[in-house]
């Protein structure tokens, strides 16, 4: 199987040559650059499958080169940075970053991040290959894709899971902590309000209003849980092979 490609963007030369190192040993395939332009430049020679991208670069915005790559590929991305306030790793969830961690940080713990977020590329088995349809709504487990109505919807890799593990459990209310089990796929330590900001971009692609959402429905105390309104407009979901 061909490895996975890890691109290491960050302007300290003893944390990069620290991750390549520990990251190629893990037999992934890594590159690394110092500085936005240079990274810009390796993004598309390397075009990696994930992007381990410090918030500060002498001459770029790590959130703005987040989207900037997503924008040409839909890379995954793990903002790494020396910053603890809460509001900064909000913003880059926001950014549409896949995870988020501080410095320091132990190289199991990054590993731990690293293929968590990489088994998002998984193959879905035959059970998993349903294609969910509420109404206007059809989301592609297959293609990783969602569309509403004619339209397609621009989600990130993350904003997919999570959208798909709720519309898969209709109904069911779901606390964050179990949401972040499930879908994060590990032991988060950080702020479960991750899981709002997520939901939040979430509801602004597919609510038509935001105010009051009718599909993702927040459960006050408690979660969220996703619900297919009783009227003609979004009846019970269905699926199809």
């Amino acid at each position: 199987m061909t490895p996975n490609k890890i691109l290491v963007v960050d302007d300290d030369q003893a944390i990069r040559n620290l991750i390549q190192r520990f990251l190629a040993k893990q037999e992934y395939k890594v590159e690394s650059a110092e500085d936005g332009k240079s990274a810009l430049a390796m993004f598309e020679q390397f075009n990696p499958d994930l992007v381990i991208l410090d918030v500060n670069l002498p001459d770029a915005n790590g959130y703005s080169l987040c989207q900037e790559m997503q924008g040409r590929t839909g890379v995954f991305v793990l903002m790494l940075t020396s910053r603890t306030d809460e509001a900064d790793k909000i913003r880059g969830f926001s950014q549409g970053a896949d995870d988020y961690i501080t410095k320091p940080f132990s190289l199991s713990e990054l590993g731990a991040r690293v293929g968590a977020i990489l088994k998002r590329q998984r193959v879905v088995t035959t059970a998993e290959q349903q294609c969910l349809i509420f109404h206007k709504l059809v989301i592609d487990p297959v293609r990783r894709e969602v569309k509403l109505g004619e339209e397609m919807v621009p989600l990130t890799a993350l904003e997919f899971d999570l959208l798909h593990f709720l519309a898969g459990h209709p109904g069911r209310v779901w606390r964050r902590a179990e949401l972040i089990q499930q879908v994060w796929d590990y032991e988060y330590v950080g702020d479960q309000r991750v899981v709002d900001v997520h939901i939040g971009q979430i509801r602004k692609k597919i609510e038509s209003d935001t105010s009051q959402p009718a599909l993702i429905q927040t459960v006050r105390g408690v979660g969220y849980k996703f619900e297919s309104p009783e009227n003609a407009e979004l009846p019970t979901a269905t699926t199809v092979s």
